[in-house]
């Protein structure tokens, strides 16, 4: 008796809300940076801070995202080992 998971899937409207999300915040801040009254020194660095902490989410999700989907490739391998060993195991069989 095996459960098959069910795979989540993410709808078209989900995943073009996060990606208008992402733009428009990237754009407020990319303006954000722009209008700055500061040097062109500051904002430079602003705008090289910000890509790297784009680049670093960006990491940290997929990172996160593999190593889940590493726990659940390994949880289901041990429940396939479990349900053999179950299968195999017959309690009232007479020991030879």
């Amino acid at each position: 008796m095996s459960e098959t998971p069910v795979k989540q899937q993410n709808t078209a409207a989900y995943y073009g809300q996060a990606v208008a999300s992402f733009a428009l915040a990237l754009t407020a801040v990319t303006v954000g940076i722009y209008q700055l009254d500061a040097s062109g020194w500051i904002r430079a660095f602003l705008a090289v801070s910000v890509l790297y902490l784009t680049t670093s989410a960006f990491t940290l999700a997929k990172v996160v995202r593999d190593r889940q989907e590493a726990d659940q490739i390994v949880s289901r391998v041990d429940q396939a080992r479990l349900e053999k060993y179950l299968a195999d195991h017959d309690p009232f069989k007479p020991v030879a």
